[in-house]
């Protein structure tokens, strides 16, 4: 099976289920209600999202088709787990890379063993690096990709592809400062910007799909 572009708010509804998986497992699979409250979670996010019920639950639904979500039966509600390793064919180490790229968008291989911990305990960076390459690698598609190394940074950061292709474009420094110094207020101006930029055009593929699906495009 040939596995779709998901959105960002896919994407998200992923990171989510494979993370409260190992950090929450008495309250997985997950219900509707709990699953939004994830995906709009203010800390250990980026970008943090303001998605509505209606959105997850046709997120869930995208991905139910795909098998990569896949629904209890029985109980009073609903619930939802997810289905990465028996999909994408990867181990649960590389699960917690995935999900921890899904949820916090591009780190480097030292961030993600820091910020996958609670999923993952990995030895060394030298271990992550081996699963980041392995994901890169594989037969049937990578699945991340490692990105330009910007200036001034020591490392390179990786993002993962289940979203398509990154989009990388050359920054220009600004004339008025020559130093090359950038404030933190800019800086977070653009972090800001970027994430909503994100979210838009997620919703705007969303529409679009749906939109394709109906048309039978």
């Amino acid at each position: 099976m040939t596995l779709q572009t998901l959105t960002l708010l896919e994407t998200r509804v992923l990171g989510v289920l494979a993370e409260k998986q190992r950090t929450v497992p008495d309250t997985y699979p997950m219900t509707l209600n709990a699953l939004l409250s994830g995906c709009n979670q203010k800390t250990s996010r980026n970008p943090v999202l303001d998605a509505t019920e209606a959105e997850v639950q046709a997120a869930l639904d995208s991905l139910r088709a795909q098998t990569l979500v896949v629904e209890s039966s029985g109980g009073r509600v609903a619930r939802y787990a997810h289905n990465i390793e028996r999909v994408l064919r990867v181990p649960s180490q590389s699960t917690a890379l995935l999900a921890t790229l899904m949820l916090r968008g591009p780190q480097t291989a030292g961030e993600l063993r820091i910020n996958s911990e609670r999923l993952h305990a990995f030895a060394d960076i030298s271990s992550v690096e081996s699963f980041l390459d392995e994901l890169r690698e594989r037969e049937a598609g990578a699945l991340v990709v490692e990105l330009p190394r910007q200036p001034g940074s020591r490392e390179s950061r990786w993002m993962h592809l289940l979203s398509g292709e990154p989009v990388i474009e050359a920054v220009a420094v600004p004339h008025a400062q020559p130093s090359g110094e950038v404030s933190l207020g800019e800086i977070a101006a653009l972090k800001a910007d970027v994430a909503r930029l994100q979210y838009e055009v997620a919703e705007l593929r969303q529409i679009v799909g749906r939109l394709c699906t109906e048309l039978g495009a």
